[in-house]
Protein backbone atom coordinates (compact mmCIF):
# COMPACT_ATOMS: atom_id res chain seq x y z
CA UNK A 1 0.00 0.00 0.00
CA UNK A 2 0.92 3.95 -0.58
CA UNK A 3 0.36 7.22 0.59
CA UNK A 4 -0.73 9.81 -0.93
CA UNK A 5 2.19 12.14 -1.73
CA UNK A 6 3.85 14.26 0.54
CA UNK A 7 3.31 18.14 -0.45
CA UNK A 8 6.15 20.58 1.23
CA UNK A 9 2.78 21.98 3.30
CA UNK A 10 2.73 18.42 4.15
CA UNK A 11 6.24 17.73 5.06
CA UNK A 12 6.61 21.38 7.12
CA UNK A 13 3.51 20.15 9.11
CA UNK A 14 5.27 16.69 9.78
CA UNK A 15 8.08 18.20 10.62
CA UNK A 16 6.06 20.62 13.18
CA UNK A 17 3.89 17.91 14.53
CA UNK A 18 7.11 15.55 15.11
CA UNK A 19 10.17 17.49 15.51
CA UNK A 20 9.51 20.82 17.35
CA UNK A 21 9.44 23.39 14.09
CA UNK A 22 6.42 25.76 14.81
CA UNK A 23 3.22 25.01 13.23
CA UNK A 24 0.90 27.09 11.57
CA UNK A 25 1.24 30.53 12.81
CA UNK A 26 3.69 31.67 15.99
CA UNK A 27 0.71 31.78 18.38
CA UNK A 28 -0.56 28.74 17.99
CA UNK A 29 2.89 27.04 18.25
CA UNK A 30 3.50 28.92 21.61
CA UNK A 31 -0.16 27.84 22.38
CA UNK A 32 0.95 23.80 22.01
CA UNK A 33 3.92 22.35 23.07
CA UNK A 34 6.68 21.23 20.97
CA UNK A 35 7.89 17.66 20.09
CA UNK A 36 11.21 16.71 22.06
CA UNK A 37 13.92 14.73 20.58
CA UNK A 38 12.17 11.51 19.97
CA UNK A 39 15.58 9.78 20.27
CA UNK A 40 15.46 10.38 23.88
CA UNK A 41 12.25 9.00 23.92
CA UNK A 42 13.42 5.73 22.40
CA UNK A 43 16.85 5.81 24.56
CA UNK A 44 13.87 5.26 27.79
CA UNK A 45 11.34 3.18 25.70
CA UNK A 46 13.98 0.27 24.81
CA UNK A 47 15.26 0.57 28.61
CA UNK A 48 12.10 0.00 29.87
CA UNK A 49 10.97 -2.42 27.42
CA UNK A 50 11.65 -5.61 29.65
CA UNK A 51 9.03 -3.95 32.45
CA UNK A 52 6.59 -3.41 29.77
CA UNK A 53 6.87 -6.70 28.68
CA UNK A 54 6.26 -8.23 32.19
CA UNK A 55 3.55 -6.13 32.06
CA UNK A 56 1.93 -7.25 29.51
CA UNK A 57 2.54 -11.07 30.33
CA UNK A 58 1.21 -10.25 33.86
CA UNK A 59 -2.11 -8.72 32.45
CA UNK A 60 -2.58 -11.84 29.86
CA UNK A 61 -2.00 -14.22 32.80
CA UNK A 62 -5.67 -12.82 34.25
CA UNK A 63 -8.18 -13.46 31.54
CA UNK A 64 -11.70 -11.30 32.33
CA UNK A 65 -14.10 -13.17 30.11
CA UNK A 66 -17.48 -11.85 30.05
CA UNK A 67 -19.62 -14.64 28.15
CA UNK A 68 -18.12 -16.79 31.43
CA UNK A 69 -17.86 -14.24 33.92
CA UNK A 70 -14.56 -14.49 34.92
CA UNK A 71 -12.21 -12.27 36.75
CA UNK A 72 -14.28 -9.44 35.89
CA UNK A 73 -14.00 -7.69 39.14
CA UNK A 74 -10.74 -8.45 39.05
CA UNK A 75 -10.24 -7.38 35.70
CA UNK A 76 -11.56 -4.10 36.10
CA UNK A 77 -9.04 -3.81 39.33
CA UNK A 78 -6.33 -4.48 37.56
CA UNK A 79 -7.39 -1.90 34.82
CA UNK A 80 -7.84 0.98 37.53
CA UNK A 81 -4.23 0.08 38.82
CA UNK A 82 -2.42 -0.13 35.17
CA UNK A 83 -3.87 2.78 34.30
CA UNK A 84 -2.81 5.15 37.56
CA UNK A 85 0.81 3.33 37.35
CA UNK A 86 1.10 4.71 33.73
CA UNK A 87 0.25 8.30 35.31
CA UNK A 88 -4.15 9.16 35.29
CA UNK A 89 -4.19 10.79 38.74
CA UNK A 90 -7.91 9.18 38.55
CA UNK A 91 -9.10 5.71 37.35
CA UNK A 92 -12.44 4.37 39.47
CA UNK A 93 -15.17 1.28 38.32
CA UNK A 94 -18.16 2.31 36.98
CA UNK A 95 -20.83 -0.58 38.07
CA UNK A 96 -23.28 -1.01 35.08
CA UNK A 97 -26.20 -3.83 35.20
CA UNK A 98 -23.29 -6.20 33.98
CA UNK A 99 -20.13 -5.87 34.61
CA UNK A 100 -18.22 -3.01 35.50
CA UNK A 101 -16.47 -0.21 33.13
CA UNK A 102 -13.42 1.93 34.32
CA UNK A 103 -13.66 5.82 33.84
CA UNK A 104 -10.01 7.20 33.90
CA UNK A 105 -8.85 11.17 33.63
CA UNK A 106 -5.19 12.03 33.33
CA UNK A 107 -4.84 15.86 33.59
CA UNK A 108 -1.12 17.30 32.05
CA UNK A 109 -2.31 20.76 32.32
CA UNK A 110 -2.81 21.25 28.20
CA UNK A 111 -4.60 23.18 26.37
CA UNK A 112 -5.74 20.01 24.10
CA UNK A 113 -7.85 17.12 25.79
CA UNK A 114 -8.31 13.74 23.89
CA UNK A 115 -10.11 10.91 24.45
CA UNK A 116 -9.70 6.97 24.57
CA UNK A 117 -10.86 3.61 24.85
CA UNK A 118 -10.16 0.49 25.91
CA UNK A 119 -11.20 -2.91 26.65
CA UNK A 120 -9.54 -5.06 29.19
CA UNK A 121 -12.39 -8.65 28.39
CA UNK A 122 -10.82 -11.54 25.97
CA UNK A 123 -12.49 -14.12 23.98
CA UNK A 124 -13.19 -17.52 25.76
CA UNK A 125 -10.46 -19.94 24.36
CA UNK A 126 -9.62 -23.86 24.15
CA UNK A 127 -5.84 -24.40 25.87
CA UNK A 128 -5.85 -27.88 23.66
CA UNK A 129 -5.81 -25.80 20.43
CA UNK A 130 -3.13 -23.98 21.09
CA UNK A 131 0.58 -24.15 20.51
CA UNK A 132 2.03 -22.58 24.17
CA UNK A 133 -0.87 -22.04 27.03
CA UNK A 134 -2.48 -19.20 26.11
CA UNK A 135 -2.23 -17.78 29.74
CA UNK A 136 1.95 -17.90 29.87
CA UNK A 137 2.45 -15.42 27.19
CA UNK A 138 5.47 -16.77 26.03
CA UNK A 139 7.78 -14.93 23.41
CA UNK A 140 8.80 -17.62 21.24
CA UNK A 141 10.63 -17.41 17.67
CA UNK A 142 7.87 -16.47 14.43
CA UNK A 143 10.09 -17.83 11.66
CA UNK A 144 10.36 -14.72 9.13
CA UNK A 145 8.56 -12.27 11.18
CA UNK A 146 10.56 -11.82 14.31
CA UNK A 147 9.99 -12.75 18.08
CA UNK A 148 5.92 -13.11 19.11
CA UNK A 149 4.27 -12.96 22.45
CA UNK A 150 1.91 -15.83 21.88
CA UNK A 151 -1.51 -15.14 24.21
CA UNK A 152 -5.00 -14.79 24.46
CA UNK A 153 -5.82 -10.98 24.23
CA UNK A 154 -1.91 -10.88 22.82
CA UNK A 155 -3.21 -8.51 19.93
CA UNK A 156 -6.72 -8.05 20.87
CA UNK A 157 -6.61 -5.64 23.24
CA UNK A 158 -3.95 -5.93 25.56
CA UNK A 159 -0.75 -5.74 23.17
CA UNK A 160 -1.60 -2.38 21.90
CA UNK A 161 -3.15 -1.24 24.44
CA UNK A 162 -0.08 -1.83 27.17
CA UNK A 163 2.12 -0.63 24.13
CA UNK A 164 -0.25 2.94 24.83
CA UNK A 165 0.07 2.27 28.14
CA UNK A 166 4.74 1.86 27.94
CA UNK A 167 4.52 5.30 25.88
CA UNK A 168 2.95 7.08 29.07
CA UNK A 169 5.74 5.45 31.11
CA UNK A 170 8.17 6.50 28.88
CA UNK A 171 6.77 10.07 29.31
CA UNK A 172 7.65 9.70 33.01
CA UNK A 173 10.90 8.03 32.43
CA UNK A 174 11.81 11.24 30.06
CA UNK A 175 10.84 13.73 33.04
CA UNK A 176 8.54 14.92 29.85
CA UNK A 177 4.46 16.56 30.39
CA UNK A 178 2.38 14.81 28.16
CA UNK A 179 1.35 17.38 25.24
CA UNK A 180 -2.43 16.43 25.71
CA UNK A 181 -5.08 15.20 28.35
CA UNK A 182 -6.99 12.08 28.25
CA UNK A 183 -10.14 10.84 28.93
CA UNK A 184 -10.30 7.11 29.02
CA UNK A 185 -13.15 4.72 29.22
CA UNK A 186 -12.82 1.44 29.25
CA UNK A 187 -15.58 -2.12 29.31
CA UNK A 188 -15.29 -5.38 30.33
CA UNK A 189 -18.23 -6.33 27.84
CA UNK A 190 -16.74 -5.98 24.35
CA UNK A 191 -16.34 -9.40 23.40
CA UNK A 192 -20.30 -9.88 24.33
CA UNK A 193 -21.39 -6.96 22.24
CA UNK A 194 -20.66 -4.28 24.62
CA UNK A 195 -24.66 -4.62 25.99
CA UNK A 196 -24.05 -1.88 29.12
CA UNK A 197 -20.50 -0.11 27.89
CA UNK A 198 -23.73 3.13 26.85
CA UNK A 199 -24.40 2.98 30.91
CA UNK A 200 -20.45 3.72 31.01
CA UNK A 201 -20.41 6.26 28.49
CA UNK A 202 -23.68 8.45 29.21
CA UNK A 203 -22.93 9.15 32.83
CA UNK A 204 -23.01 13.02 33.76
CA UNK A 205 -19.37 12.79 34.81
CA UNK A 206 -18.14 10.81 31.81
CA UNK A 207 -20.49 12.86 28.78
CA UNK A 208 -18.92 16.10 30.81
CA UNK A 209 -15.37 15.17 30.71
CA UNK A 210 -15.70 13.53 27.52
CA UNK A 211 -17.21 17.08 26.14
CA UNK A 212 -13.92 18.72 26.43
CA UNK A 213 -12.23 15.98 23.90
CA UNK A 214 -11.61 17.03 20.56
CA UNK A 215 -11.41 13.17 19.54
CA UNK A 216 -11.39 9.44 20.64
CA UNK A 217 -9.31 6.86 19.56
CA UNK A 218 -8.51 2.99 21.14
CA UNK A 219 -4.84 1.95 20.23
CA UNK A 220 -4.35 -0.53 17.85
CA UNK A 221 -1.47 -2.74 15.95
CA UNK A 222 -2.23 -1.27 12.38
CA UNK A 223 0.88 -3.15 10.83
CA UNK A 224 0.27 -6.05 8.20
CA UNK A 225 3.57 -8.68 7.42
CA UNK A 226 4.11 -5.89 4.82
CA UNK A 227 4.42 -2.91 6.64
CA UNK A 228 1.54 -0.91 5.80
CA UNK A 229 -1.30 0.12 7.18
CA UNK A 230 -5.12 0.36 6.47
CA UNK A 231 -6.89 3.54 8.38
CA UNK A 232 -10.00 2.65 8.71
CA UNK A 233 -12.96 5.35 8.53
CA UNK A 234 -15.50 3.84 10.03
CA UNK A 235 -16.72 0.30 11.47
CA UNK A 236 -19.76 -1.77 10.99
CA UNK A 237 -22.25 -2.40 14.03
CA UNK A 238 -23.28 -5.67 15.41
CA UNK A 239 -25.88 -7.53 17.15
CA UNK A 240 -25.40 -11.03 18.60
CA UNK A 241 -28.09 -13.17 19.38
CA UNK A 242 -29.21 -16.63 20.22
CA UNK A 243 -31.94 -18.53 18.16
CA UNK A 244 -33.20 -20.92 20.76
CA UNK A 245 -35.85 -24.29 19.00
CA UNK A 246 -37.29 -26.57 21.61
CA UNK A 247 -39.91 -29.11 21.59
CA UNK A 248 -41.68 -27.49 25.06
CA UNK A 249 -42.06 -23.85 23.59
CA UNK A 250 -43.36 -25.29 20.06
CA UNK A 251 -45.81 -27.57 21.28
CA UNK A 252 -45.23 -30.25 19.07
CA UNK A 253 -42.43 -33.53 19.86
CA UNK A 254 -41.21 -35.27 22.44
CA UNK A 255 -41.18 -32.80 25.95
CA UNK A 256 -36.93 -34.46 26.60
CA UNK A 257 -34.90 -36.24 24.54
CA UNK A 258 -35.90 -39.25 23.29
CA UNK A 259 -34.63 -42.48 20.92
CA UNK A 260 -34.31 -41.71 17.78
CA UNK A 261 -36.46 -44.40 16.38
CA UNK A 262 -39.11 -42.18 17.53
CA UNK A 263 -38.27 -39.42 14.32
CA UNK A 264 -41.05 -41.48 12.04
CA UNK A 265 -43.93 -40.12 14.37
CA UNK A 266 -42.11 -36.99 16.20
CA UNK A 267 -41.47 -33.60 15.36
CA UNK A 268 -37.54 -32.50 15.78
CA UNK A 269 -36.50 -29.25 17.51
CA UNK A 270 -32.85 -29.42 15.76
CA UNK A 271 -34.50 -29.83 11.51
CA UNK A 272 -37.29 -26.86 12.98
CA UNK A 273 -34.34 -24.44 13.97
CA UNK A 274 -32.55 -25.65 10.59
CA UNK A 275 -35.58 -24.93 8.60
CA UNK A 276 -35.54 -21.43 9.99
CA UNK A 277 -31.88 -20.31 9.77
CA UNK A 278 -32.29 -21.43 6.01
CA UNK A 279 -35.05 -18.27 6.02
CA UNK A 280 -32.60 -15.95 6.59
CA UNK A 281 -30.26 -15.77 4.15
CA UNK A 282 -30.03 -16.35 0.35
CA UNK A 283 -29.90 -20.03 -1.24
CA UNK A 284 -25.68 -19.83 -1.49
CA UNK A 285 -25.71 -18.60 2.43
CA UNK A 286 -23.87 -15.30 1.41
CA UNK A 287 -27.04 -12.34 1.32
CA UNK A 288 -29.49 -11.89 4.10
CA UNK A 289 -33.09 -12.73 3.27
CA UNK A 290 -34.59 -10.83 6.51
CA UNK A 291 -37.29 -9.16 5.16
CA UNK A 292 -36.52 -5.79 5.27
CA UNK A 293 -33.44 -6.11 6.10
CA UNK A 294 -31.67 -3.81 3.35
CA UNK A 295 -34.23 -1.01 3.78
CA UNK A 296 -32.02 1.35 5.38
CA UNK A 297 -28.63 -0.06 4.00
CA UNK A 298 -26.86 3.13 2.99
CA UNK A 299 -24.60 2.64 -0.70
CA UNK A 300 -21.39 3.38 -0.81
CA UNK A 301 -20.50 6.95 -2.01
CA UNK A 302 -17.93 7.82 -5.01
CA UNK A 303 -15.14 8.46 -2.80
CA UNK A 304 -15.22 5.33 -0.71
CA UNK A 305 -15.39 3.34 -3.85
CA UNK A 306 -12.25 5.08 -4.90
CA UNK A 307 -10.50 4.72 -1.53
CA UNK A 308 -11.11 0.82 -2.68
CA UNK A 309 -9.68 1.02 -5.76
CA UNK A 310 -6.68 2.59 -4.79
CA UNK A 311 -6.18 0.02 -2.05
CA UNK A 312 -6.73 -2.76 -4.57
CA UNK A 313 -4.50 -0.89 -6.68
CA UNK A 314 -1.31 -0.77 -3.98
CA UNK A 315 -1.93 -4.47 -2.55
CA UNK A 316 -1.42 -7.73 -3.76
CA UNK A 317 -4.49 -9.90 -3.80
CA UNK A 318 -2.21 -13.17 -3.27
CA UNK A 319 -0.49 -11.64 -0.29
CA UNK A 320 -3.81 -10.72 1.36
CA UNK A 321 -4.97 -14.38 0.70
CA UNK A 322 -2.27 -15.93 1.81
CA UNK A 323 -2.09 -13.84 5.26
CA UNK A 324 -5.78 -14.96 5.97
CA UNK A 325 -5.67 -18.37 4.80
CA UNK A 326 -8.50 -17.64 1.61
CA UNK A 327 -8.89 -19.92 -1.10
CA UNK A 328 -11.17 -17.91 -3.05
CA UNK A 329 -13.82 -14.71 -2.55
CA UNK A 330 -17.51 -15.32 -2.42
CA UNK A 331 -19.24 -16.18 -5.65
CA UNK A 332 -15.55 -15.99 -7.22
CA UNK A 333 -15.67 -12.46 -7.20
CA UNK A 334 -12.68 -10.29 -8.35
CA UNK A 335 -10.61 -8.08 -5.17
CA UNK A 336 -12.20 -4.97 -5.91
CA UNK A 337 -15.51 -6.85 -5.79
CA UNK A 338 -14.19 -8.21 -2.78
CA UNK A 339 -13.61 -5.38 -0.82
CA UNK A 340 -16.49 -3.38 -2.08
CA UNK A 341 -18.56 -6.32 -0.51
CA UNK A 342 -16.69 -6.55 2.57
CA UNK A 343 -17.03 -2.77 2.92
CA UNK A 344 -21.23 -2.20 2.21
CA UNK A 345 -22.53 -5.47 3.12
CA UNK A 346 -24.55 -6.08 6.33
CA UNK A 347 -24.57 -9.75 6.82
CA UNK A 348 -25.79 -12.91 8.94
CA UNK A 349 -23.49 -15.58 10.09
CA UNK A 350 -23.80 -18.45 12.37
CA UNK A 351 -21.07 -18.65 15.12
CA UNK A 352 -21.77 -22.30 16.32
CA UNK A 353 -24.63 -24.49 16.62
CA UNK A 354 -25.43 -26.87 19.42
CA UNK A 355 -27.69 -29.47 19.64
CA UNK A 356 -28.53 -33.02 21.09
CA UNK A 357 -24.70 -35.63 21.09
CA UNK A 358 -21.93 -34.46 19.62
CA UNK A 359 -19.23 -36.14 21.32
CA UNK A 360 -17.07 -39.51 20.38
CA UNK A 361 -19.15 -42.24 18.72
CA UNK A 362 -23.74 -42.18 18.23
CA UNK A 363 -25.63 -41.64 20.34
CA UNK A 364 -29.22 -42.44 18.46
CA UNK A 365 -31.71 -39.28 20.05
CA UNK A 366 -34.32 -37.12 18.82
CA UNK A 367 -32.83 -33.93 20.57
CA UNK A 368 -35.76 -31.70 22.01
CA UNK A 369 -33.77 -28.73 22.18
CA UNK A 370 -31.25 -26.60 19.32
CA UNK A 371 -29.51 -23.40 19.95
CA UNK A 372 -27.86 -21.47 17.24
CA UNK A 373 -25.66 -18.36 18.25
CA UNK A 374 -25.74 -15.60 15.40
CA UNK A 375 -24.02 -12.32 14.65
CA UNK A 376 -25.09 -9.96 12.47
CA UNK A 377 -22.76 -7.19 11.26
CA UNK A 378 -24.67 -3.84 10.37
CA UNK A 379 -23.98 -0.60 7.95
CA UNK A 380 -24.92 2.77 7.65
CA UNK A 381 -27.99 3.50 8.19
CA UNK A 382 -28.84 0.29 10.19
CA UNK A 383 -29.34 0.00 13.59
CA UNK A 384 -28.93 -3.00 16.09
CA UNK A 385 -32.41 -2.12 17.12
CA UNK A 386 -33.87 -2.10 14.22
CA UNK A 387 -32.07 -5.11 13.07
CA UNK A 388 -33.00 -7.39 15.99
CA UNK A 389 -36.68 -6.59 15.65
CA UNK A 390 -36.43 -7.08 11.53
CA UNK A 391 -35.22 -10.48 12.93
CA UNK A 392 -38.05 -11.16 15.02
CA UNK A 393 -40.55 -10.20 12.77
CA UNK A 394 -39.32 -12.44 9.57
CA UNK A 395 -39.68 -15.37 11.95
CA UNK A 396 -42.92 -14.65 13.75
CA UNK A 397 -43.88 -13.92 9.75
CA UNK A 398 -42.95 -17.34 9.04
CA UNK A 399 -44.88 -19.55 11.94
CA UNK A 400 -41.07 -20.03 13.87
CA UNK A 401 -42.69 -17.25 16.48
CA UNK A 402 -41.75 -20.28 18.98
CA UNK A 403 -38.34 -19.78 18.39
CA UNK A 404 -36.37 -18.02 20.85
CA UNK A 405 -34.72 -14.79 19.92
CA UNK A 406 -32.42 -14.24 22.64
CA UNK A 407 -30.12 -10.79 21.99
CA UNK A 408 -26.98 -10.81 23.90
CA UNK A 409 -25.78 -7.70 22.74
CA UNK A 410 -24.68 -5.15 19.69
CA UNK A 411 -24.26 -1.56 18.81
CA UNK A 412 -24.76 0.93 15.66
CA UNK A 413 -22.07 1.16 13.11
CA UNK A 414 -19.50 4.10 13.25
CA UNK A 415 -18.21 6.48 10.47
CA UNK A 416 -15.49 9.16 10.98
CA UNK A 417 -14.78 12.18 8.62
CA UNK A 418 -11.18 11.16 6.77
CA UNK A 419 -10.60 15.18 6.67
CA UNK A 420 -11.24 14.98 10.74
CA UNK A 421 -7.64 16.12 12.98
CA UNK A 422 -7.83 12.56 14.46
CA UNK A 423 -7.51 11.17 10.71
CA UNK A 424 -5.20 14.32 10.03
CA UNK A 425 -2.67 13.15 13.21
CA UNK A 426 -2.67 9.34 12.28
CA UNK A 427 -1.80 10.41 8.49
CA UNK A 428 0.97 12.91 9.89
CA UNK A 429 2.53 10.17 11.99
CA UNK A 430 2.89 7.11 9.73
CA UNK A 431 3.65 9.49 6.63
CA UNK A 432 6.93 10.56 9.21
CA UNK A 433 7.57 6.78 9.84
CA UNK A 434 7.61 6.37 5.86
CA UNK A 435 4.87 3.62 6.83
CA UNK A 436 2.73 3.23 3.43
CA UNK A 437 -1.17 3.71 4.35
CA UNK A 438 -4.49 3.69 2.71
CA UNK A 439 -7.97 4.35 4.10
CA UNK A 440 -10.85 1.62 4.68
CA UNK A 441 -14.52 3.04 4.09
CA UNK A 442 -15.03 0.52 6.53
CA UNK A 443 -13.53 -1.71 9.26
CA UNK A 444 -15.70 -4.82 8.81
CA UNK A 445 -14.96 -5.69 12.40
CA UNK A 446 -16.97 -3.80 15.16
CA UNK A 447 -16.18 -1.96 18.26
CA UNK A 448 -18.58 0.00 20.39
CA UNK A 449 -17.49 3.36 18.87
CA UNK A 450 -21.01 4.60 17.58
CA UNK A 451 -21.35 5.96 21.24
CA UNK A 452 -18.38 8.78 20.38
CA UNK A 453 -19.33 9.45 17.16
CA UNK A 454 -23.22 9.86 17.77
CA UNK A 455 -24.94 12.25 19.93
CA UNK A 456 -24.71 13.46 22.67
CA UNK A 457 -20.83 12.96 22.26
CA UNK A 458 -20.76 13.59 18.73
CA UNK A 459 -16.87 12.82 18.12
CA UNK A 460 -14.51 11.25 15.33
CA UNK A 461 -13.48 8.44 16.58
CA UNK A 462 -10.98 5.69 15.55
CA UNK A 463 -7.85 3.34 15.76
CA UNK A 464 -4.02 4.11 15.41
CA UNK A 465 -0.75 2.09 15.88
CA UNK A 466 1.88 1.01 14.57
CA UNK A 467 2.99 -2.70 15.34
CA UNK A 468 1.62 -6.19 14.22
CA UNK A 469 -0.31 -8.99 15.74
CA UNK A 470 -2.76 -11.51 14.17
CA UNK A 471 -5.02 -14.46 15.74
CA UNK A 472 -7.64 -12.67 17.15
CA UNK A 473 -10.61 -14.78 18.39
CA UNK A 474 -7.87 -17.52 17.21
CA UNK A 475 -5.33 -20.12 19.25
CA UNK A 476 -2.43 -19.23 19.02
CA UNK A 477 -2.90 -15.36 18.74
CA UNK A 478 0.28 -13.43 18.97
CA UNK A 479 1.45 -9.96 19.02
CA UNK A 480 5.16 -9.02 17.57
CA UNK A 481 7.52 -8.09 20.60
CA UNK A 482 11.00 -7.72 18.06
CA UNK A 483 10.44 -7.91 14.38
CA UNK A 484 12.88 -9.08 12.03
CA UNK A 485 10.37 -7.26 9.14
CA UNK A 486 12.21 -3.73 8.48
CA UNK A 487 9.40 -2.44 7.44
CA UNK A 488 7.53 -3.26 10.90
CA UNK A 489 7.78 -1.97 13.98
CA UNK A 490 7.95 -4.05 16.95
CA UNK A 491 6.51 -3.51 20.90
CA UNK A 492 9.14 -0.71 20.82
CA UNK A 493 8.65 1.01 17.81
CA UNK A 494 4.56 0.85 18.07
CA UNK A 495 5.16 2.57 21.65
CA UNK A 496 7.14 5.06 20.12
CA UNK A 497 4.50 5.97 17.40
CA UNK A 498 1.84 6.65 20.39
CA UNK A 499 4.62 9.53 21.79
CA UNK A 500 4.54 11.11 18.07
CA UNK A 501 0.58 10.44 17.75
CA UNK A 502 0.09 12.29 20.97
CA UNK A 503 2.17 15.41 19.91
CA UNK A 504 0.54 14.95 16.30
CA UNK A 505 -2.83 15.12 17.80
CA UNK A 506 -1.93 17.93 20.10
CA UNK A 507 -0.60 19.79 16.91
CA UNK A 508 -3.54 19.16 14.89
CA UNK A 509 -5.58 20.41 18.24
CA UNK A 510 -9.06 19.44 16.36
Amino acid sequence: MSHPPVTRRHGLMQMAALGGIPLLSPGLAMARPRAPDLAAFRRVIDQQQPEALKRLQSWIALPSIAAENRNMEAGAQMMIDLLKEAGFQTAVKMPTDGHPGVFATLDAGAPVTIGMYFMYDVKQFDPSEWMSPPLEARVVDKPGVGKALIGRGATNQKGPEATFLAALQAFKGTGQRLPVNIVLVAEGEEEIGSPHFHQVVRKPEVLAALARCHSVFMPFASQSLQGDVSINLGAKGIIELELIASTRAWGRGSNGDIHSSYKAELDSAVWRLVKALSTLVSEDGNDPAIDGWFEHVKPLTARQKELIAQTVATTKEEDVKKAMGVQKWVRDLSYRDALERLASQPTVNIEGINAGYTGQGGKTILPSKATAKIDCRLVPDQTAAEAADKLKAHLAKRGYGDIEVKVTGGYDPTQTDEHSGLIKASTLVYAAEKTPYTFNPRLAGSWPGYLFTSAPVSLPAGHFGLGHGSGAHAPNEYYLIESDLPAVRGMTGATLSHVAFLYALAAIGG
